[in-house]
């Protein structure tokens, strides 16, 4: 099973192996963030190929084929490589996914926020190599991270509004419904009208974009927050069903089996063991 949360620094022994190795684009049932602190990296992601130079920020959805490609730079190359599951830090997946679907590579000045960044990745490393890391100190200092990533992003400007398309922004526009709704009993129908379109193409959008339907989205960001509730709170199964628009806790129980191949009381047992 993928661990819960994994970092660790590519430097430039690693770089080396990378790029003797058999290195076929690939994907991950995970997500992947890549901090660039010195050196070069060609990136195949989305059939498309490109060089970024440190520093630089990638974030790559799970479910995305992509190839890294590390090229050292005067002899010198450090990246810091972060995967974790998306129950990780819940809140915050789908945020991710909606700013950089299109866009997973950042190019960065050496601002402040930059320079803060490897430390934060070093604090997470630091806990991380304990007997027993607090995963709550982790996952609070990654999205520490993930909002100055953000605040780079606004800065940059990734792409001029006249050159967004309008699938793009449809997505985006969903993603933001969906956030503020998910808890609720609505469908397909519901978010398609919101967006004043049809549900035909709201779904073609998605299956685009993310290769899933409106409903598998939808169920999957429920899903996203039963995970994190189940972890982070002391609610019942019933109540965290409730919450998230399921009536009965048998089919609550189902649905969630059926995506994540254990019971919520099973993935609850697991999680607060691993997080122990």
């Amino acid at each position: 099973m993928t661990p819960l949360f994994e970092i660790t620094k590519l430097g430039i022994d690693r770089a080396r192996e990378i790029t003797e190795s058999y290195n076929e684009p690939h994907m991950h049932e995970f997500e992947e963030l890549l901090i660039g602190v010195e050196g070069d990296i060609e990136h195949y992601i989305d059939f498309k190929k490109a060089v970024y130079r440190s520093p630089f920020v990638s974030f790559v959805t799970k479910g995305k084929m992509h190839r890294l490609v590390p090229l050292p730079f005067e002899g010198k190359f450090a990246v810091w490589l972060v995967t974790f599951r998306s129950e990780f830090i819940a809140e915050t997946t789908f945020q991710l996914y909606s700013h950089y679907h299109d866009h997973a590579n950042l190019q960065l000045e050496s601002c402040d926020n930059f320079r803060r960044m490897p430390v934060i990745c070093e604090m997470m490393f630091d806990e991380m190599q304990k007997t027993v890391p607090d995963l709550a100190i982790v996952r609070h200092l990654l999205s520490a991270l993930f909002t100055m990533i953000e605040s780079e992003r606004k800065k940059s400007s990734l792409m001029p509004s006249d050159a967004v398309g309008t699938q793009n922004l449809t997505f985006k526009n969903f993603l933001q419904l969906l956030e503020e709704n998910f808890r609720r009993q609505e469908g397909v129908d519901f978010y398609a009208e919101k967006l004043f379109m049809s549900s035909r193409n709201l779904n073609l959008i998605c299956q685009n974009i993310l290769q899933k339907s409106v409903s598998e989205i939808i169920e999957t960001r429920k899903l996203t927050e039963a995970k994190n509730l189940l972890i982070h709170s002391d609610k019942s199964v019933s109540e965290i069903g409730y919450e998230l628009g399921f009536n009965e806790k048998a089919y609550f129980s189902n649905v969630f089996k059926k995506k994540s191949g254990q019971t919520p009381t099973e993935f609850r047992d697991e999680m607060r063991k691993l997080i122990s």
